[in-house]
């Protein structure tokens, strides 16, 4: 069992809680009110302080009903609070309007409706997820490009293997 310590910094903060047993993720709520115009990024303070153990990361990471019904996302997901870092945690979001249409005309409509609406945050509104992420301790050795293990990939990325959305 990680121990995990948070101090509350504002009175609207929520200590996080699992939901349910065997959980991954528990909800990181906002303390403040925000108002996200579409294609706008803030960030979004959750009113805590997190103590880490040693050898371990916070994630922050979207919640998926959350990106699916309103378009919020995390702008740097996941985003990484260190065990050394004794701020506020915030939360980087994201306004990508989600578009319902059908056909050219509909998507104009659409897309200058969504341009028109903001999301709007309400403190205790949990805006994402955290996931507390255990840390090898590496250590870095310089060698020579040939002395580099071969394998079977390579060099190959960035869609190398085919990208079934990307249609030339």
């Amino acid at each position: 069992m990680i121990e995990v310590k948070w101090s509350k910094i504002k009175e609207t903060a929520q200590i996080p809680r699992f939901a349910h047993d065997g959980d991954a993720g528990f909800d990181l709520a906002a303390a403040e009110d925000a108002v996200i115009y579409p294609f706008q990024k803030k960030l979004v303070g959750t009113g805590l302080k997190v103590e880490l153990p040693g050898g371990c990361e916070l994630q922050i990471r979207p919640r998926s009903g959350v990106s699916l019904k309103t378009g919020l996302c995390i702008a740097n997901s996941p985003g990484t609070i260190d065990s050394t870092y004794r701020g506020e945690v915030g939360i980087i979001v994201y306004h990508g309007p989600v578009l319902h249409y059908h056909g050219l005309w509909s998507f104009i409509a659409a897309f200058l409706r969504a341009l028109r609406t903001p999301l709007v945050i309400k403190k205790g509104d949990r805006i994402a997820q955290g996931v507390i992420s255990s840390l090898p301790a590496p250590t870095f050795t310089e060698i020579a490009e040939e002395e580099m293990a071969a394998t079977t990939r390579g060099s190959g990325g960035f869609g190398s293997t085919g990208c079934p959305l990307w249609h030339q």
